[in-house]
């Protein structure tokens, strides 16, 4: 079994904040490293760094709704533990890709995959996500797709 990079970076970061005294990043790590060993434990495999990343943005995705929430009800306590921990996960996440270059691989791949309306949305969004994962939010690729589909 070989070690992959994003799981080493991980294992790194938290022995530099443990090292540094940074209980709150290292909690924020652990738990992180907990949700993939979790992961490989219930699926018997060893993820590699696509499937890592999938996990780092579901973990984001979820932080971003609660903070949301806790922004909602006022609750400024919970919201900036919210976006620290987005800060930190986001650390491990590739540069996001923009609009421009989303529309490009978009329109590729509808061109490759001879779409041709809503009725492939799923096709089209399962082939974008596959290309972009950790560089762009799901639902900004959707709404892009669902226009370019349309369009």
């Amino acid at each position: 079994m070989t070690d992959n990079s994003l799981k080493s970076a991980l294992t790194e970061a938290v022995k530099n904040a443990m090292k540094a005294k940074e209980m709150d990043k290292v909690k924020v790590l652990r738990n992180v490293q907990a949700a993939i060993k979790q992961i490989e434990i219930d699926e018997q495999v060893e993820l590699d760094d696509k499937a890592v990343l999938a996990i780092l943005q579901k973990q984001i995705k979820q932080r971003q709704e609660s903070l949301q929430i806790y922004q909602t009800n006022g609750r400024e306590d919970l919201a900036a533990q919210e976006s620290f921990e987005i800060q930190i996960i986001s650390q491990f996440l590739p540069a996001q890709l923009d609009e421009s270059a989303l529309n490009d691989i978009i329109a590729a791949t509808i061109s490759q995959l001879n779409a041709d309306g809503m009725k492939d949305m799923g096709k089209v969004m399962n082939a974008v996500k596959e290309q972009t994962v950790g560089q762009a939010d799901p639902a900004i690729i959707s709404a892009l797709v669902k226009k370019a589909l349309t369009a």
